[in-house]
């Protein structure tokens, strides 16, 4: 039995066969090591970045009344480009419906589904309708995270700060109940605060230094709330940043210390690194590193 060789991609996607053009071409769309893999990602990135071009200026009117007929065509074009990917994707793929369900599986189908729609709507009562849908098409942007190999870490460390972050949140909530409940009792309905989801709208953009302007205190007591609550929204303004630069910087530490050199023992290489920058001895895969130690340590 032949052994299936390493993929430079995501382990979880795998291809539909080992030999023929469905796996060059799976090697050619999910792998970036190579130059054909490097060049469709460079074309792919160029026809995303042009697509969203044209969705932006299609919504500016005079360029919509001049270049209409010419934005239609241009969008069809992205929109068949698109639509050949994602089919070729499923096809090469071991599990078509598994991609699918997945998340780049649904950003690449919300790419060309608005298109598709809107032929299906018709009657001017329903412009609106259509064009709200055509602005999805804005989602191709999400296409290019794939290849940013960053992506990954800032996600990671997303997930790894949730709770801070929602601690962070609940308690930004709870001060702005507190502020939004003291101003509609202090300042009252007659000076804009008629309610107390209002004066929260209020605590929130006065928090947030923003300040709208369109609801103002009046009372002298108001006006010492209002310094209050600007105080500690400048106090804390920076707590969600502080939070996931630190967790940014374990997770850079972490990718960097993953690799160490069994040859001279130097660490602090990249996470892709495949030779030691000290000595240019081969690196092994933190895996296979992790159990050396464990059966160096059993001898």
């Amino acid at each position: 039995m032949s052994k299936q060789p390493p993929f430079p991609f995501d382990t979880r996607v795998r291809p539909a066969t080992l030999t023929g053009w469905r796996a060059r071409w799976f090697h050619i769309i999910f792998g970036h090591d190579d130059a054909p893999g490097r060049l469709f990602d460079l074309v792919l990135i160029i026809a995303i970045l042009s697509s969203i071009v044209v969705t932006v200026l299609d919504t500016v009117n005079e360029l919509h009344v001049r270049f209409a007929s010419l934005f239609y065509a241009l969008e069809w074009f992205f929109t068949v480009v698109f639509t050949l990917e994602y089919v070729v994707r499923l096809m090469v793929v071991a599990r078509p419906m598994r991609y699918a369900r997945s998340f780049f599986g649904i950003v690449d189908l919300l790419a060309v589904l608005p298109t598709y729609v809107s032929l299906l709507v018709a009657g001017s009562q329903y412009l609106l309708v259509i064009r709200a849908v055509r602005i999805l098409r804005i989602f191709r942007v999400l296409k290019m995270t794939r290849y940013v190999g960053e992506a990954d870490l800032l996600w990671g460390t997303l997930v790894k700060s949730r709770r801070k972050i929602f601690i962070f949140i609940s308690t930004i909530l709870t001060v702005v109940l507190i502020f939004g409940a003291l101003m509609y009792l202090v300042e009252g309905p007659e000076n804009g605060f008629s309610s107390i989801p209002r004066a929260m709208y209020w605590a929130v953009v006065t928090m947030t230094t923003v300040g709208f302007g369109d609801i103002t205190p009046h009372t002298a007591l108001g006006q010492v709330l209002t310094s209050l609550i600007m105080l500690v929204g400048y106090s804390i303004i920076a707590v969600p940043t502080g939070i996931f630069a630190a967790e940014l910087a374990a997770g850079i530490r972490d990718v960097r210390q993953q690799l160490t050199c069994r040859a001279c023992g130097l660490d602090g290489h990249q996470g892709d690194a495949r030779f030691c920058r000290g000595c240019g001895q081969p690196l092994a895969a933190p895996a296979l590193q992790a159990s050396s130690s464990g059966a160096n340590a059993q001898d």
